[in-house]
């Protein structure tokens, strides 16, 4: 199967981020935990990309290990807002551009801030979506910030 060229796909080659596609076969709802078993590697390692909004509707992503979960309260004390939520789908693929399941934090379509999980930056390389379901880069944690405006944070749990 040839791989899709997406946004993403753009952005690193456009930065000069060296990466490596590793395509699995997609399963509907199947999450970090899929991906890391067809590709054989760690869910700690399979990093997510998770679209969010404060209480006034500014969307913002945020990038978690596959294995934990994102502290709301923790990240609205962050930003110093009342609430944050997870975006609902249809604003998601409005914002990002990308269909959930397939969701990179690389050439999205509206500019958003990116927040990371500051334990993911200790990680040898992670699995990243590149823009399409089924499809992750496998990258250097540490080239993140090459393409994004980053900001590290501590918000995981579980």
């Amino acid at each position: 199967m040839k791989a899709p060229m997406t946004n993403a796909i753009r952005l690193l080659r456009k930065c000069n981020i060296p990466y490596e596609l590793m395509e699995y076969k997609y399963e509907e709802h199947g999450g970090t935990r899929v991906s890391a078993r067809e590709l054989g590697v760690d869910e700690h390692r399979v990093i997510k990309t998770i679209l969010m909004q404060t209480d006034t509707k500014v969307p913002f992503v945020v990038l978690m290990h596959g294995d934990r979960e994102i502290s709301t309260k923790e990240m609205a004390r962050v930003l110093g807002v009342k609430s944050v939520h997870p975006c609902e789908p249809k604003d998601a693929d409005k914002y990002s551009g990308y269909h959930v399941g397939g969701t990179s934090p690389f050439g999205t379509k509206k500019a958003m801030h990116v927040y990371v999980e500051a334990t993911i930056l200790e990680l040898p390389e992670i699995y990243i979506n590149a823009g399409s379901r089924g499809l992750l880069f496998k990258m250097n944690p540490n080239d993140l910030s090459q393409a994004l405006p980053t900001t590290c944070v501590h918000v995981a749990q579980g």
